[in-house]
């Protein structure tokens, strides 16, 4: 989480791809909270992730961006100039009025720049940033985050040797100006042309001396493939799941859905030589790879002989993910114990169940949720709420439950109370993994399973020690229950972060109010917030 609000109960827990587009030189300002600013230029440039060239986006002309590296609590001042010719946004998902996407802030327009004062308060863990608006992420403009513990608070394991940055995804070769076009004119993307590692398909290396144990942070930051990580002869530690300690289960290979981010500890306990890093798409019917080099420092060995196997078995990757838990006498960004919440105490007081679909609508491919197919108003509807201006979104757009109805376009705005503890159940019924997020929030992911929720489902929730984050895969023909905790007043997208999917309507905003209009419940509208469609000239 980045914001610069009050303290919320799920930012005890966790925080995930913090989506921005920012970052150049950090420097320390003397006080009890670090400052630490940031002068970001974007743009376009040519970049060889396949061989040849391509239109890419650079950050500070690096691709990918750089890393950000910082201490729970810091302060990020972050001018952000965009040099694209079109507008580019910027997301942070805890403060609803810079949450970077169209639904509810106005894209900083080309040749402008503008000045985010944010805070990763009460936060540690493994994030990524990437841009939020029109099609861009196929361009790349991503890059790590880092969001370490404070010196005084304990992390369930000791010091690693280093601490390295994977970032991996599916990528096409195409211009994503081409791909959007596809898109607009309704059309399915194809496959993709390759798996990257750090922006290259194969050659990236990481050194370690032997016997040293190191810390591993990846994150897929493709746009729709689940990717299966693994290293040649060596094990895998699970230690933190977007800023969740996890209970420290030993894996040989990692199943990292969309949007997703893991944290692992690897030691170098094997001979001196070099050592295949896999990472290569899961349930596709053509499986693309890229590698990477785990090198011993005193290795006179190259790499050689077939890559570490991948897993084949849609069981294995669902019984993966059941053991994935809290770490329940491990700190969080606070002294207190993370797991200390009992979540499973706590009465629910509202279900919503999230049916995904794909149809025709006026001859195009669409997507929607609960056969609401998501189209942008002419202003951002955070700001339109703010301003009291009619007629861009009505509340109770999108149905709790699925409808069964047609599918139709709307731009759909789900009420929901500050406050309240809600269930919410994604339902699959496509022969797909799908992935969803929510911005703004962390919630426990207390149970899935195959075939369709019923209320009889709850017989098997995890109600002590379920994980804590903000993106969860859903398996084909099946479904996920999450708890969520609503303790963040503002206007809070939901979508699929199968990029072609949420750009084509697969997604709605979550309008979390409280009467009382109180700086303890949500930051203030910034003083230089950017004003557009009918909000321009309000004050």
């Amino acid at each position: 989480m980045i914001r610069g609000e009050p303290l919320s109960l799920s930012s005890l827990l966790s925080f995930c791809s913090i989506l921005l587009l920012l970052l150049n030189s950090i420097i320390n300002v003397a006080g009890e909270d670090p400052y630490r600013f940031f002068d970001w230029t974007i743009t376009y440039g040519d970049i060889y992730p396949l061989g040849v060239k391509q239109k890419g986006i650079l950050i500070n002309g690096q691709f990918p961006g750089p890393e950000i590296y910082s201490v729970t609590n810091d302060n990020l001042i972050i001018n952000v100039h965009n040099n694209l010719p079109e507008p580019s946004g910027v997301q942070e998902r805890r403060n609803s009025y810079q949450d970077g996407v169209y639904g509810t802030t106005c894209p900083i327009p080309p040749g402008k720049n503008y000045t985010y004062t944010l805070q990763v308060k009460d936060q540690i863990g493994s994030f990524f940033y990437f841009p939020s608006l029109a099609f861009h992420k196929a361009a790349g403009g991503f890059g790590s985050l880092k969001i370490l513990s404070r010196p005084l608070i304990p992390v369930p394991f000791p010091p690693p040797a280093d601490d390295f940055s994977l970032l991996i995804g599916d990528w096409y070769s195409i211009d994503n100006n081409r791909l959007k076009a596809v898109l607009d004119y309704g059309h399915k993307l194809p496959f993709p042309h390759a798996v990257l590692i750090n922006g290259r398909p194969n050659g990236a290396t990481f050194t370690v001396e032997q016997g040293k144990t190191y810390r591993l942070r990846i994150s897929n930051v493709g746009l729709q493939n689940t990717l299966n990580f693994r290293i040649e002869g060596h094990s895998m530690k699970l230690v933190e799941v977007e800023g969740t300690h996890t209970l420290q289960s030993t894996y040989s290979s990692i199943d990292v859905h969309v949007g997703q981010s893991y944290s692992v500890l690897v030691t170098a306990d094997q001979a001196a030589k070099d050592y295949y890093i896999a990472v290569s798409t899961r349930f596709t019917s053509k499986v693309l790879t890229a590698t990477a080099a785990l090198h011993y420092s005193n290795s006179n060995q190259p790499l050689s002989g077939p890559l570490p196997p991948a897993p084949t078995q849609l069981d294995w990757s669902i019984q993966q993910a059941r053991s994935i838990r809290t770490n329940l006498t491990a700190s969080g960004p606070r002294p207190n114990p993370q797991g200390s919440y009992h979540y499973g105490l706590i009465n629910i007081s509202r279900t919503i169940i999230l049916e995904s679909s794909a149809a025709q609508v006026n001859g195009k491919q669409r997507y929607a949720v609960n056969s609401v197919s998501f189209v942008p108003g002419d202003t951002p509807l955070k700001l339109a709420d703010y301003f009291n201006i009619g007629g861009v979104f009505q509340v109770g757009s999108i149905p709790d439950t699925p409808s069964h109805k047609p599918m139709y376009l709307a731009t759909s705005v789900m009420a929901a109370d500050f406050r309240a503890f809600v269930e919410i159940v994604f339902q699959n019924h496509e022969n797909i993994v799908q992935s969803w997020h929510i911005d703004g929030y962390s919630f426990w992911v207390v149970g899935m399973d195959s075939g369709i929720w019923t209320p009889d489902s709850r017989k098997e929730y995890n109600l002590a020690d379920a994980v804590s984050r903000c993106t969860t895969q859903v398996y084909p023909r099946s479904w996920t229950a999450i708890y969520m905790a609503l303790d963040n007043v503002g206007m809070w997208n939901i979508r699929s972060e199968f990029w072609a999917r949420q750009y084509l309507g697969q997604q709605f905003y979550m309008r979390v109010y409280s009467p009382v209009e109180s700086p303890r419940d949500e930051y203030p509208l910034p003083k230089n917030a950017l004003l557009c469609g009918r909000a321009v000239g309000r004050t």
